[in-house]
């Protein structure tokens, strides 16, 4: 009998697929004559490639919360929630991390269900902090301060540059996307493009070519970064063994003004495609993957960083990465949601893409506010909010 196949993709990390396999691999055991394939793409790809063609090709995908607007309005994601009963529902409400449920719910309809957890954090080397005479910052003065020794690092790729001022606005005090006139108060948006710019210009250019995965690569494979501020979370370098060094990861300092520093929220859910012919098989499989069993267990035991609370608790993932878990809860738990509306995604790189030329090169912060702000007005005409 020629088995039924699911074919999924993913993104390129041992955060990411490893976990997958694991659990494609028991749910195969467990219902024979089933086969479920994973490929992967990259971190960029799946941050920003068109999900409509890749749900004419794959039955599973695992996404981000940014594409549900661009999923209703081309119909290329199922609506889960008709498919899961009221329990359900009520589980996934209580027993996830923040908002990572509520972020793939648009309009009424459920993309996807939250598997992966993050947000940006801080990241440090105790160690390389201890041999340089230096203390875990607390403030943002002090992650200044430790910038003007080298020590401090922060990726700069378009998409993470704007995700971490987006994230220093709003712990600003300011909404966002909440005015089609302008993405943000512009005291605040200038006043975070400059933090932004005086941590930056205190960095070798190497910067810009670094998203999360790199600065942690660095981290782990050399002496030369101590600490960076805020940086997409992967524990997997907090594993023994992952890496040559281990890299701690803690909540984010506070702001100078005493508040307390909101990120905003990353991680994954796992949705399935309109183009599937085995929706009831595709639905047992991703609610496998998502229930608090394998997330603490199979999946997060092999290298996934869970959506359940629950896994984030539990004790046995916590020894295995220097409690990555409970030093990075709160930035998940109070994380922003991003907009969600069709044409949102585009505004990521090309908005970030001017606040990268900004903190490389300077300029007037006004000016590429009002850049970035044209940018929001024009990406509104992808969909309604």
């Amino acid at each position: 009998m020629k088995p039924v196949t699911l074919n999924g993709i993913t993104w390129n990390h041992s955060r990411a697929l490893p976990p997958l396999v694991a659990t494609a691999q028991r749910f195969e055991e467990l219902h024979p004559g089933v086969e479920i394939v994973w490929r992967r793409r990259s971190l960029h790809e799946f941050g920003h490639a068109d999900i409509t063609e890749l749900a004419k090709t794959f039955d599973l995908l695992v996404v981000d919360h940014p594409f549900t607007g661009d999923a209703e309005a081309k119909g290329a994601l199922e609506d889960l929630l008709p498919l899961l009963t009221a329990e359900e529902v009520k589980d996934f409400e209580t027993d996830t991390m923040g908002q990572c449920f509520e972020s793939y719910v648009y309009h009424g309809r459920l993309y996807a269900l939250p598997i992966d957890a993050a947000a940006p954090a801080a990241s440090l080397r105790p160690d390389v902090l201890a041999r340089n005479g230096a203390e875990t910052p607390g403030m943002w003065s002090d992650v200044i301060r430790l910038a003007h020794r080298g020590l401090v690092r922060m990726p700069a790729f378009p998409a993470d540059l704007f995700l971490n001022w987006m994230g220093l606005c709003v712990s600003s005090g300011a909404t966002v996307a909440s005015n089609p006139e302008q993405l943000a108060d512009r005291q605040i948006g200038t006043a975070a493009l400059e933090m932004l710019r005086e941590l930056a210009e205190l960095m070798p250019a190497e910067i810009y070519r670094l998203n999360p995965i790199a600065l942690y690569e660095q981290m782990a494979s050399t002496d030369r970064i101590a600490y960076c501020p805020f940086a997409y979370t992967y524990s997997n370098y907090s594993r023994e063994g992952f890496g040559a060094k281990r890299v701690r990861f803690a909540d984010p300092v506070l702001l100078n003004d005493g508040r307390t520093m909101r990120t905003v929220l990353g991680g994954t859910g796992i949705a399935i495609s309109t183009s599937c012919a085995e929706r009831s098989l595709a639905l047992e499989y991703i609610r496998f993957v998502a229930n608090p069993t394998c997330q603490r267990t199979l999946y997060g035991v092999a290298g996934g960083q869970p959506a359940r609370r629950s896994a984030w608790r539990d004790a046995e993932l916590n020894a295995l990465s220097d409690d990555f878990f409970l030093r990075t809860a709160g930035s998940v738990e109070t994380a922003y949601v991003r907009p969600r509306y069709r044409g949102y995604v585009a505004l990521q790189e090309h908005g970030g893409s001017c606040i990268a030329e900004f903190c490389r090169d300077g300029g007037d912060a006004q000016l590429v506010l009002e850049k970035v702000d044209a940018l929001y007005r024009a990406s509104l005409g992808g969909g309604s909010q």
